[in-house]
């Protein structure tokens, strides 16, 4: 039976390898999968699904006047999966599209991206998944000055913590720390240039 699922994890839990390794499993049993990820991610270029190890791979982009039913219901042949890289930037709409595909077309959807933003507040597209999705799953890594689980996002500019600023900055290692609750409150900056281990 088709289900909507969501994965979220941190920044570096590995969510964008999970995806292009679940890509591959389905093509080399020759089940033809869609991937797709927000418009809003340009990093790599508009429409890439790229992980911080180097593996990269066209993809469909989201924009907000994507209807994402209609763009799957009018394929000719039909997917045996969608993966959808950085879930957070949908709209609620989307993720309600994203459910019909799953109720109606009867086509699993497996949405990957963060629960919480620098801010910790609850990105949209996030917030409708943890409602909207059948199965929810925790991708886990550790925070990045401890051993502890990162939980947490931490926004840093010029080696100093960011609290505030719009939802929407995007960015990877230069910009973001994985961390648990103490360190997002009480983070072990240094100076530029620095190590940022401890």
């Amino acid at each position: 039976m088709a289900q909507l699922f969501f994965k979220y994890g941190a920044m570096n839990s590995g969510k964008t390898i999970e995806i292009l390794k679940v890509a591959h499993n389905y093509e080399e049993q020759n089940k033809p999968v869609v991937l797709m990820t927000s418009g809003l991610d340009t990093r790599d270029g508009v429409g890439m699904v790229s992980s911080r190890i180097g593996l990269k791979r066209e993809a469909t982009p989201i924009f907000p006047e994507t209807n994402v039913y209609e763009f799957i219901n009018q394929m000719a042949v039909k997917p045996f999966c969608i993966l959808v890289d950085e879930s957070q930037f949908l709209l609620k709409k989307h993720v309600i599209e994203f459910a019909r595909v799953v109720d109606e077309l009867h086509i699993p959807v497996m949405a990957f991206g963060l629960k919480n933003d620098f801010r910790n507040e609850l990105f949209e597209g996030s917030k409708y998944l943890l409602l909207y999705a059948d199965k929810i799953e925790e991708l886990k890594t550790i925070c990045w000055f401890c051993h502890k689980k990162a939980i947490m996002n931490l926004h840093y500019v010029n080696g100093k913590p960011v609290y505030e600023g719009d939802q929407v900055q995007i960015g990877g290692n230069e910009a973001y720390y994985p961390v648990c609750r103490h360190h997002y409150f009480h983070p072990e900056m240094k100076e530029e240039g620095e190590n940022n281990y401890v």
